[in-house]
């Protein structure tokens, strides 16, 4: 194959931007996936007629002068986005203890909101929102245009969401309720950072968008910005081993045969599944290796999806999580094996006003499937397939007994395990959320872009913040590795 400039490892949302920045910036990139689809978590797979999301169901901070709107604009993708923003008053329906919370758009309209149901707790909820944009602020669009892709927000690394909330909020209930949407970050009960919380939380509250007719229309338009500037997109092509001379790669071996040369390369593979395919280097020290293999990674989703009959469920403009217990954290033994929490997203059609797909989303960890753990996609046996399909059902009673009965209006079931998204995105022990960032020693969860080779850099939701907006930040570090913190800070604040 010829050479390129950068060869980029994994089309998911960061290799994806990483290639169209730096091919933008006039770089002869190529993007290497492994799978017939690309977009990792953002594909949208299609059975029988239907979509299916994968990884990212809504979205924050597209209204303009926001942050992910600032970025998509730099991108050239933000006007060829078919989006809807979610309910006003309840973007959010959170059901804890046989009671409904809404959450609302806007930070006073949130604290408002709330407040109705908590009187009590007006003016700490105002507290509460005022920190969240403190937080935002440390990544807003006039840091960008001052040249700065985010300042230093350690303090909030090192305090944790679940003490947070509780320092600025005195009712037990209204604690729970605010974190009633911790799914959405891997959340982890006295583990979780409050920068995590925050960033994720002021988005949506900023503005939430679903996507019509599927998520993966964020990586086809990213591909088009890239095969535009020059790039090369190829799919059906894995890293198989990154081949090492002195102190830099130099070149991928793809499908364990194909040798594809760069001046650099950048892996949006988990880091480790990258040092797997890295050829040894006495640059990359054994310690390194283990502090890596050691960081604990965040559980995993099952998914079941509701495919239901024609015009049967009406479409929902709002998100539904559901508790079972009041503990609205999935961390500890207890968890295990049991269906406490739920997420429901109603897929937005844009040709309908019924919904015939509904995401139901459940935590689930690797050692739940521990049968299984060996096997590889479609040759998992009839005993898994009996497992999904009775975890479905005790889903679909754990719903019912919520009070949300499908009862007639189910055509079909399909599931995913984290085994689908171990095997589909390399992810270890099928993490949705990456590496867990725990503020008692959140250091040691920070991955830095740059490896001790000189050419190999790493991007994705395992270095800082997952979520889409944690990979947007993530890649923008990437890239200034090659172009310059304060020239693409301000290219991009000013788009």
């Amino acid at each position: 194959m010829g050479k390129y400039d950068i060869i980029i490892a994994g089309s998911g949302l960061g290799g994806l931007e990483c290639a169209a920045i730096l091919s933008k910036e006039g770089y002869n990139v190529c993007v290497l996936e492994k799978n017939v689809l690309f977009g990792g978590c953002l594909q949208t797979y299609i059975r029988k007629g239907h979509q299916f999301d994968t990884g990212i169901h809504y979205i924050g901070s597209l209204d303009e002068g926001q942050i992910m709107n600032q970025y998509f604009k730099y991108f050239g993708i933000m006007d060829k986005l078919n989006i809807k923003r979610l309910d006003t008053d309840s973007f959010d329906t959170i059901f804890y203890k046989d009671k409904v919370y809404n959450y609302a758009v806007g930070h006073d309209h949130f604290a408002d909101t709330l407040a109705q149901s908590f009187p009590h707790e007006r003016e700490t909820l105002k507290a509460y929102t005022s920190i969240l944009k403190d937080v935002s602020r440390l990544i807003d669009v006039d840091n960008l245009k001052k040249g700065n892709i985010a300042q230093n927000g350690m303090k909030y690394f090192y305090a944790s969401a679940t003490q947070m909330i509780a320092d600025t909020v005195k009712d037990e209930t209204l604690r729970s309720v605010l974190a009633a949407t911790s799914m959405l970050y891997g959340g982890i009960k006295n583990s979780s950072t409050f920068y995590h919380h925050a960033m994720t939380n002021n988005s949506y509250i900023e503005s939430p968008y679903r996507f019509v007719d599927g998520t993966m229309q964020i990586a086809e338009r990213l591909i088009d910005v890239i095969r535009a500037n020059g790039g090369t997109v190829l799919n059906n092509k894995e890293v198989t081993r990154l081949i090492v001379t002195d102190n830099q790669v130099t070149a991928a071996e793809v499908n364990n045969e194909e040798i594809f040369e760069a001046d650099h390369f950048i892996s949006n593979i988990h880091p480790k599944r990258t040092l797997e395919i890295l050829e040894k280097s006495r640059y990359i020290k054994n310690a390194y290796i283990s502090r890596i293999n050691a960081l604990p990674n965040s559980f995993g989703v099952f998914t079941t999806y509701l495919v239901m009959k024609p015009d049967s469920q009406p479409y929902i403009n709002s998100n539904y999580y559901v508790h079972g217990t009041d503990n609205v954290w999935y961390n500890d033994d207890s968890s295990r094996d049991k269906i406490n929490n739920a997420l429901l997203c109603f897929q937005c059609n844009s040709n309908s006003d019924y919904t015939d797909v509904i995401s139901v989303l459940t935590p689930m960890y690797m050692s739940e499937l521990k049968e299984w753990e060996n096997t590889t996609v479609g040759k998992r046996g009839d005993d898994y397939i009996a497992f999904k399909k009775a975890y479905s059902n005790n889903v679909l009673e754990f719903l019912k007994g919520k009070g949300f009965d499908f009862s007639g209006k189910i055509e079909s079931i399909y599931s995913t395990t984290p085994l689908s998204y171990r095997d589909y995105t390399g992810t270890p022990y099928g993490s949705a959320y990456g590496i867990v960032k725990d503020c008692k020693f959140p250091e040691l969860g920070f991955i830095s872009t740059k490896t001790k080779l000189k050419n190999l850099y790493f991007t994705g939701q395992n270095m800082n913040v997952h979520g889409a907006l944690g990979v947007t930040l993530t890649s923008m570090f990437t890239c200034a590795e090659f172009v310059g913190q304060e020239y693409l800070a301000k290219k991009v604040g000013n788009a």
